[in-house]
């Protein structure tokens, strides 16, 4: 009996053994639900949305988890944000946005930046960002090759396809210019056409409208903001340096070349400034003067010209006097005989370099530029988005004033485009901007600012050595 047993026993584990080893050789596969994803891939899902594994996509390439995105709110509001990013968690709906926004943002998160701990994605753009500083601290990613391969809807290549070229540091991408703004001065149609003002096409005409208005209505015709200079180094300078010097001054100005401000042409363009302020015609409260302060005094026809770029209409609509109408022509610093010069202001979406989503952050980058939303852009914001080949003329929701800028911006024979390489780094611009500002309060010369401008421009060329 206990003979039987054993034999029945060994019968047993031998059939056991067999089976197991049968099992081991099968190929993998694991069972298929309804609904497509595979245990293994349910297996996965959840522990990507584990604590340990929130802030990454999966190692597989599967665009998941959170993605921190930071975005100025100016001008343009955030309409149009909250409508891409809602659109993309539709489309991604195994990624969960974060969104960190607001008027203040570039200060908020500047500690994040500063610790190695940025959001994934950064639209540059407001107070307190610059992106030639952020490359230089090597906060952003290198998107050269990456930027190679994205595509439009009908299969064309995205950069081959903006309107104004990103900016490039020694060759390199670190950024896609989403917005094209080209800054310009405003003026009221419905007043130039009462009272039979000229519409100035260059400097000489430029302080002659000046002067007709300041004689007729007893006010300093043209205002700026004090508080932020850049306003007028980028809404009326960068121009007069392209028009006179072209590219290659502009990029000299930016980069702080030796002896760029010290050039036939800055000087000249710098004692048109002081002509200006000299004339009267230049605001002398502007130094305690914000942006907005600037444009409600505009609005309320304190002055007659301000430097801004295409989010004015928008940032202050609900402070349009309703008698106003919108006039934008690119800043009248040109030479009186030749085409207006605009220098677009691009303002970039980036991805960090220490991003803890680069999966994510790549695909929110790519979803957003599409000639779909390029469109929506100019309805949300009464601005361009940096594509060609977007129908604006024939979309009710988008502002006449923007249409025939757009019009005018592509005829060559009135204003020519002229680009600069990259922003200006901030360490660059502030010192600059102070001395600027002395000028326009008319207490410094030209001669002095030019100076003062040249010192800067060393200092900043021996910081980066």
């Amino acid at each position: 009996m206990n003979g039987l047993l054993k034999k029945q026993f060994g019968l047993v584990l031998m059939l056991m053994l067999l089976a197991m080893l049968m099992y081991a050789c099968a190929p993998d596969e694991a069972p298929v639900d309804e609904g497509g994803s595979s245990d293994e891939e349910e297996s996965s899902s959840d522990e990507g949305s584990s604590e340990d594994s929130s802030n990454e996509g999966s190692s597989d390439g599967e665009i998941s988890g959170e993605l921190e995105i930071q975005y100025f709110v100016g001008g343009y509001g955030d309409s149009w944000w909250k409508e891409v990013i809602s659109d993309f968690e539709e489309e991604y709906p195994d990624v969960s946005v974060t969104e960190h926004a607001g008027p203040n943002i570039n200060e908020e998160m500047r500690s994040r930046w500063v610790s190695g701990d940025p959001p994934d994605v950064v639209y540059i753009d407001g107070a307190g960002s610059s992106e030639t500083q952020m490359v230089e601290d090597d906060q952003l990613m290198n998107l050269t090759e990456w930027a190679e391969g994205i595509e439009l809807e009908d299969g064309s290549s995205l950069v081959d396809s903006f309107i104004a070229e990103p900016s490039t540091y020694d060759g390199e991408l670190y950024s896609l210019p989403l917005v094209f703004d080209a800054w310009g001065t405003w003026y009221d149609m419905n007043r130039f056409e009462e009272n039979g003002y000229e519409v100035p096409k260059g400097f000489e005409s430029f302080m002659s409208t000046m002067g007709e208005i300041q004689e007729n209505e007893d006010i300093e015709p043209f205002v700026t903001t004090g508080q932020h200079p850049y306003y007028f180094s980028r809404g009326m300078l960068y121009p007069a340096f392209a028009a006179h010097g072209g590219n290659e001054l502009l990029a000299d100005i930016v980069q702080g070349a030796e002896g760029a401000w010290e050039t036939e042409e800055a000087e000249e363009i710098m004692s048109n400034v002081e002509e200006m302020v000299d004339a009267g015609y230049v605001d002398s409260g502007l130094g305690a003067l914000n942006h907005t302060q600037s444009q409600m005094n505009f609005l309320l026809g304190d002055n007659a010209f301000i430097p801004v770029g295409f989010w004015l209409p928008n940032e202050m609509e609900g402070d349009k006097p309703e008698d106003l109408q919108y006039g934008f022509i690119p800043s009248p610093m040109n030479p009186e005989d030749e085409p207006m010069a605009i220098v677009p202001d691009l303002r970039p979406l980036a991805i960090a370099e220490e991003a803890e989503n680069p999966e994510a952050a790549k695909a929110f980058v790519e979803f957003v530029f599409t000639r779909e939303y390029a469109e929506l852009f100019s309805e949300h914001t009464g601005a361009i988005m940096n594509l060609e080949g977007v129908d604006l003329a024939n979309n009710e929701n988008v502002p006449e004033y923007l249409i025939q800028a757009n019009e005018m911006i592509n005829d060559p024979e009135q204003v020519e485009i002229f680009y600069k390489p990259h922003p200006m780094s901030a360490d660059l611009e502030t010192p600059i901007s102070d001395s600027l500002v002395s000028l326009l309060l008319g207490n410094i010369t030209a001669e002095e600012f030019i100076q003062e401008a040249e010192e800067a421009a060393a200092e900043y060329r021996e910081g980066q050595e």
